[in-house]
């Protein structure tokens, strides 16, 4: 069974294209193939059009799976990095909250199937954040919303031809979204509560965290649905070249990216329309950029920095970052915007964006104590398309004194609407008042020649 396994797996990497192309990774599609206005579906527009060069209008390394003989394991065939198939951790082929692990467990779990020579291998690991989010597919749902306790209706953010997923039971007191994936990756900035933070990937609602590691009370560690990888250990790791002309060459990838960025924040519209732009002018010498795909932006974030750690975005230091003041009057880091929707059942009225500074959001001072958030949720614009939820705002009348934090770290990937007026939201969207800024900068990309 284990030569049938590594026979399978030799094959795959031999014929997979991207690996043999020179690049160390090429970052995989997200799979996005709708085309969206400000919020619903629409033709795929033509250049010189509104809401041209989005997400689904480029693609780039589609995602291709191989499963193995077992049904044990699945290898990326672009990335070369082979992944367990399923997180069912106590082996009742089941995923339940009984399977998801406390980051000390998650950490013992590697040691565990080498041991056991798991899928015929004894060099499995925890994945990084870059390594777990090369499994996102843009073409799930968003279950924020009215209608997102069906989970019928919901797609997550993960193939599940391949890989075994589960949504939150909320009948063992779970929340639909509580999906969330965990990294080997912790964040390096502050933590309000100073129990840290680990960076996880949220297949259910689409995003990247940094999580408390200790439940509201703290009393209570923060688990985790958990799939270990191996394989590749370059993955992850940029090869940035300053190519002396305002651009930066990634060899690990094979993209290249704008040295500065827009300088300026943009709704979503404007971002692209910006873009196309730049192309008329042939910018920077050349005429093919485009607003990168949320999976090529975060292949550039640089998890060792952090604004209250380094000083700096979380970016490497070749890259130019224009200084904002955010909304706590401190120093920091935009947000970028990409060109992937963020759809849900509220529509395509939210694009993703990577925090390249904090990812801010308004606490209570219950909230950072750990109790209730003092906030009713709610994502995405209310009805009208611009404004807030219906559902929006503190539960109680009495004005409550939020406080600014960094809530989920920086290199979190979340969404904005994509247009709007960012005051109709002075103190976030959601249980942890994730900032909303809808004016949002843009970095170009573009492919390298082969």
């Amino acid at each position: 069974m284990n030569i049938n396994i590594r026979t399978t797996t030799m094959l795959a990497l031999l014929l997979a294209p991207s690996l043999q192309a020179g690049t160390n990774y090429p970052v995989v599609d997200t799979g996005q193939t709708t085309c969206y206005d400000n919020r619903s579906p629409i033709a795929a527009p033509s250049p010189g059009q509104p809401f041209y060069g989005q997400d689904a209008q480029f693609h780039h390394h589609p995602s291709s799976y191989t499963l193995s003989a077992d049904g044990l394991t699945v290898l990326d065939n672009n990335t070369g990095l082979t992944w367990q198939r399923s997180p069912d951790t106590d082996g009742d082929g089941v995923l339940t909250r009984r399977d998801k692990l406390t980051l000390s467990q998650a950490q013992a779990l590697p040691a565990k199937l080498n041991a056991a020579k798991f899928g015929g291998f004894t060099d499995w690991r925890l994945p990084s954040i870059k390594e777990l989010y090369s499994l996102f597919d843009a073409r799930g749902t968003d279950p924020s919303g009215p209608g997102g306790q069906n989970i019928a209706r919901l797609r997550p953010f993960i193939d599940t031809n391949y890989f075994r997923f589960a949504y939150g039971d909320p009948r063992t007191g779970e929340r639909v979204i509580d999906s969330q994936y965990a990294s080997g990756t912790k964040y390096v900035g502050k933590s309000v509560r100073g129990f840290g933070k680990l960076f996880g990937v949220n297949f259910a609602d689409g995003r990247i965290k940094g999580y408390d590691l200790f439940m509201p009370g703290g009393d209570m560690q923060k688990t985790f649905f958990v799939i270990c990888v191996r394989g590749n250990p370059a993955y992850g790791t940029n090869d940035f070249s300053d190519n002396g002309d305002g651009t930066i060459s990634d060899r690990a990838t094979g993209l290249m990216w704008s040295q500065g960025d827009s300088g300026r924040g943009l709704n979503w519209p404007a971002a692209l329309a910006w873009v196309q732009q730049q192309n008329a002018t042939n910018f920077l010498g050349h005429n093919d950029w485009r607003l990168p795909s949320v999976k090529e932006l975060q292949s550039i974030v640089d998890y060792s920095r952090s604004p209250d750690t380094s000083h700096t975005p979380a970016i490497d230091p070749k890259f130019n970052c224009t200084v904002i003041t955010n909304e706590a009057r401190q120093a920091d880091y935009a947000f970028y915007w990409t060109a992937t929707t963020h759809a849900g059942f509220l529509g395509g009225g939210a694009a993703m964006y990577v925090a390249f500074g904090r990812a801010g959001g308004w606490m209570s001072p219950r909230g950072m104590a750990g109790g209730p958030p003092e906030r009713r949720g709610g994502f995405g614009p209310g009805p009208g398309g611009d404004g807030p939820p219906p559902d929006f705002g503190p539960e109680a009348d009495a004005p409550v004194d939020y406080h600014y934090v960094d809530v989920h770290g920086a290199g979190a990937q979340r969404s904005d609407p994509k247009t709007g007026d960012p005051a109709m939201f002075p103190h976030g969207r959601g249980p942890q008042g994730d900032v909303i800024r809808i004016f949002n900068y843009v970095r170009l990309v573009r492919n390298l020649p082969d």
